[in-house]
């Protein structure tokens, strides 16, 4: 970590000196030369720092003098923000000036929470300011040398420095690939299925018993998707459990995976086991426990009593690391005691990745010293897949030779023999991702991880520099280090969204263990268990980030004066209500604020003097109603989460001072935007409801469509909404916000929930072109005659489309979307208007349209009469046209007019998989006879299904009960 660091450093002394120059602000006298010291120091410790690193892990006295240089390298961190929050205050005031503001109101806007020094007056306060950033970067220089000499007792090897370009990998499905345990599944599964039970029980319980890493998880996974487990089962659920064994958290997680509100029940144990009890009745049920630590009969008594209201053959299955845990559960016959894998399997497991993208050439020259290698993965699919994802980035013989070599497999100090191999991956990270790596331990065991919000949290604790790449954003740079501890295997359970990028993912308990392991005295998660109101933290500690857990409902439960170096504070599953003057201010390092989903009725006005703040999450607390104007003090910050908090009615009018703000995020929410907010040129993220230009739609200062001209920063995801009587400027007025220059964004809702002539809207939406690189679209509500915009062709992009509501046109133009060649997904819903589906001229030259589309819905289109087509086989046409080529689910719902399907179904949709037919009298009627008139045009597809009753599975006709 500290390497990293000191490259970050390094940059920013160098900035200093550019400042000066550049903002036009004098450096107290010899500052410039501490700042010469500072960076000859830093270099010279940055040369033995790889050795440095290495050697903590068996060298307690090395680890010491590491922490040392943590702890001056931090504090310089916090002098350097300092500086540039000063440098940046100067350039808000000065935008204040030229807007025209008088320079009285500007301090009294900009300097409020500002810290303390900026609360005097006049240039004389900037000099003093200057004076003691001048004197702390002093101190720290004597410090600072005195571990720079040190250095020299350790014989420390040097290593050239230098800066490592990260190559984007494509992340591929592989990761989550498994190689062996057919038999284990089989063996599992006959489990689950098998109706026997000589002695009664219910539940039966199914232990999985294996060491960490063996992958137990993986082998419930297999068997809790298999198909015939899922026909099995009422209801399926997975609860992770890990230690400590929490009943309560167990039960709610049970009750709210069936569907129970968890908020409607007293958080009281004996409630939850009755709503267990409830909710199960009757019911075969499957539920898993993973990580399963707890020894106590009595806990697992009280717990399983409620579940035995289920249906006789409803199973649990339990993994855990002991076997103890299994005879306490009294399922000797039922354990499966999961064995090491073959050499073969973590072979094919290993080879899998780290062959990955290499020529046969080159897999057939490093094969035998992989076969080595994979000797040390022990059985264990874990080690297989971490070496792989490591030795998939080393390209020569030699590279490989190393690794087979290294020193850290003779280690006896290390915890568990599986950290070994993640420490070769963990050191073979460059500085700053391995720091990303381990500030994901703030996150607690199990917990699902958002792609998106950790990379958020990555920038705003600094770890995103753009020192390699000042061409790439944040974000991109934030993309790569994720893909990269992706490919390496240290993610893993991925979630993704419709376009298969990744979204979500976990990580294996053993990899997180391993992360506490490395950060034990910088990282620590507080659970409150059992009526605990308030626990006290050790004095003198070092903690730069603290995790808080099941807090109960009340303030703020931990005082924070022995942390001052805090730089991150989170929260999961806690019901903190208020947040305290005196706590705030305790806060004054603080770059990560989470509060997101407790109860905050209130934010202090003291929030703006936390001005290292670059992350603050305050969504889904529902009874928080407004943010106070401090907020707007917060020059460093990045990002702001609102998201469902529904009491929040508006932000403050001073948004427009957070130049630094990317990340505004207000979903699920109606939200008033100062129209200041339109100054905020660097704003990449706007999730938040836009509102158009009509009458009535809100209040007419606020942000309104016309304001994102200059925002061409936007990405991701935007929603606009046009409201109320839109006005004959509509067009003119939406025009300027310029949509075709943000190239950056992805996602497009158009909502037009207005009263106005179909013209108009006709006009507004055509004035509405988003830039070429769209990849969805959705309009809804809207109003015009012509269902699609003049600009629909140039969205070469565009994966999926979507129409709902749109309810005055009376004909779906599908040769003007035919040519959208990268579209995947069309969806037409509520339509209520058309009447004909079909080509409104003739095609008279060669063409694929649709070449790439996959999904085609029609839904609730009550008087579609009509689905027309060229005709791919008329003797007039000398170049046939080929119609959806890759289709494979076609989807016709609420269409009861709908009389015949389109012939092209039957020539020219080999790949079609899936026909879905529902609350279609006339169509479900001619389809599901095989002598109808158009069973000949779906019969080859293999799944049919009419009126929610399977017509056909796997080609294999189901004949229907009369």
């Amino acid at each position: 970590m500290a390497e990293a660091l000191i490259s970050v450093l390094l940059e920013q002394l160098a900035s200093i000196i550019h400042q000066e120059v550049q903002q036009q602000v004098k450096l107290v006298v010899d500052v410039k030369k501490e700042v010469a010291k500072l960076t000859h120091n830093f270099r010279a410790i940055e040369a033995v720092l790889k050795d440095a690193e290495e050697r903590q892990v068996k060298e307690a006295s090395v680890k010491l003098w590491l922490d040392d240089l943590k702890d001056v390298s931090n504090e310089m961190e916090d002098v350097l923000d300092d500086w540039n929050t000063e440098i940046l205050r100067l350039q808000i005031e000065k935008q204040e000036k030229e807007a025209g503001n008088a320079l009285d109101t500007t301090k009294k806007k900009v300097c409020l929470c500002i810290p303390t020094a900026f609360f005097k007056s006049g240039q004389v306060s900037r000099v003093i300011f200057r004076r003691d950033i001048a004197q702390k970067i002093k101190d720290l220089n004597e410090r600072l040398a005195t571990i720079a000499n040190m250095r020299q007792n350790f014989n420390f090897q040097y290593t050239k420095s230098g800066t490592e370009l990260i190559e984007r990998q494509k992340t591929t499905s592989f990761v989550d690939q498994t190689f062996g345990r057919v038999d284990e599944k089989e063996l599992l599964v006959g489990k689950l299925l098998s109706e026997s039970n000589p002695e009664g029980q219910n539940p039966i319980v199914i232990p999985i018993v294996g060491m960490g890493g063996i992958g137990k998880t993986t082998l419930s996974q297999l068997a809790y998707n298999d198909e015939k487990v899922k026909a099995s089962f009422t209801n399926r659920i997975w609860v992770c459990v890990s230690d400590p064994f929490d009943e309560l958290n167990i039960a709610k997680a049970i009750v709210g995976a069936l569907g129970v509100d968890v908020n409607s029940i007293s958080n009281d144990l004996e409630a939850f086991f009755q709503c267990v009890h409830k909710s199960i009745e009757g019911k075969k049920f499957l539920l898993v426990l993973d990580d399963v630590w707890n020894q106590d009969y009595r806990k697992w008594e009280k717990l399983k009593l409620p579940l035995q209201n289920g249906a006789v053959g409803s199973k649990i299955i339990v993994t855990t690391r002991k076997e103890e845990v299994a005879r306490m559960m009294g399922a000797p016959d039922n354990t499966i005691n999961l064995k090491l894998l073959s050499d073969e399997n973590c072979w094919s497991l290993f080879a899998r990745i780290a062959f990955t993208n290499r020529n046969q050439d080159e897999c057939k020259s490093l094969e035998p010293i992989g076969k080595e290698i994979v000797k040390k993965c022990k059985g264990l699919p874990l080690v297989a897949k971490t070496l792989g994802g490591l030795m998939c980035y080393k390209k020569t013989k030699k590279e490989w030779q190393d690794v087979l070599s290294s020193k850290i497999w003779e280690l006896d100090i290390v915890e568990q023999q599986v950290f070994k191999p993640l420490l070769l991956s963990y050191y073979d990270l460059t500085p700053m991702i391995k720091r990303c790596l381990l500030y994901c331990v703030t996150f607690p065991k199990d917990r699902i991880i958002d792609k998106e919000v950790l990379i958020e949290l990555w920038m705003s604790q600094g770890l995103l520099s753009l020192v390699v790449n000042k061409e790439k954003t944040m974000i991109d740079i934030g993309e790569s280090y994720f893909d990269n501890l992706v490919i390496r295997s240290f993610f893993q359970n991925f979630k993704e969204d419709k376009f298969g990028n990744i979204k979500q993912c976990q990580m294996h308990d053993i990899v997180h263990d391993f992360l506490q392991y490395l950060a034990k005295n910088e990282c620590l998660i507080v659970e409150f268990k059992g009526g605990e109101e308030r626990i006290e933290l050790p004095p003198d500690n070092k903690l730069g980030h603290l995790t808080i857990m099941f807090a109960p409902e009340g303030p703020f439960p931990l005082s924070l004066d022995h942390c001052q170096r805090l730089r991150t504070i989170t929260t999961f599953d806690c019901k903190i209500t208020s947040l305290s003057r005196e706590l705030i201010l305790q806060l004054k390092c603080v770059r990560t604020l989470n509060l997101s989903r407790n109860h905050i009725e209130e934010v202090p006005d003291e929030v703006g003097v936390l001005v290292h703040l670059r992350y603050l999450d305050l969504s889904s607390n529902y009874r928080l109603k407004k943010l106070p104007d401090s907020l707007c003090n917060l020059v460093n910050l990045q990002t702001l989460r609102v998201d469902w908090c529904s009491w929040l009615g508006k932000l403050p009018e001073a948004m427009g001072k957070l130049t630094s703000l990317q990340h505004l995020h207000a979903q699920g929410i109606r939200l008033k935007l100062p129209k200041s907010i339109a100054r905020l040129k660097s704003l990449r993220t706007l999730d938040v409801v836009i509102e158009g230009e009509g009458e009535g739609s809100g209040d007419e200062e606020g942000l309104r469509l016309s304001d994102l001209r200059d925002m061409d920063e936007l990405q991701g995801e935007l929603t606009i909404f046009l409201v109320g009587k839109l006005k004959d400027s509509a067009a003119s007025d939406a025009e300027k916000a310029k949509l075709v220059n943000k190239k950056h964004l992805l996602h497009l809702t158009l909502w037009f929930y207005c009263e106005s002539e179909s013209t108009i809207e006709e006009a507004v939406l055509n004035v509405l072109q988003p830039n070429s690189n769209l990849e969805s679209l959705q309009i809804r509500g809207y109003g015009g005659s012509t269902l699609c915009p003049n600009w629909t062709s140039s969205l070469i992009n565009l994966k999926s489309l979507i129409f709902i509501e749109c309810n005055v046109c009376k004909y779906v133009p599908l040769s003007v979307l035919g040519y959208l060649g990268s579209l995947e997904t069309l969806r037409f819903e509520e339509i209520y208007s058309v009447k004909k589906v079909g080509f409104e001229y003739s095609l008279d030259h060669q063409v694929i349209l649709f070449p790439n589309l996959k999904q085609l819905e029609f839904s609730e289109m009550p008087v579609w009469e009509e689905w027309d087509h060229h005709d791919e086989n008329d003797a007039t046409s000398s170049s046939p046209t080929c119609f959806m080529p890759r289709l494979s689910t076609l989807s016709i719902l609420g269409c009861s007019k709908l009389k015949t399907l389109p012939d092209f179904l039957r020539r020219k949709t080999p790949l079609l998989q899936n026909l879905i037919i529902f609350d279609c009298d006339i169509l479900s009627r001619s389809c599901k006879d095989r002598q109808g008139p158009e069973w000949s045009k779906i019969s080859h597809i293999p799944n049919i299904e009419i009126e929610e009753e399977p017509v056909q599975k796997d080609g294999v006709w189901i004949e229907q009960e009369d």
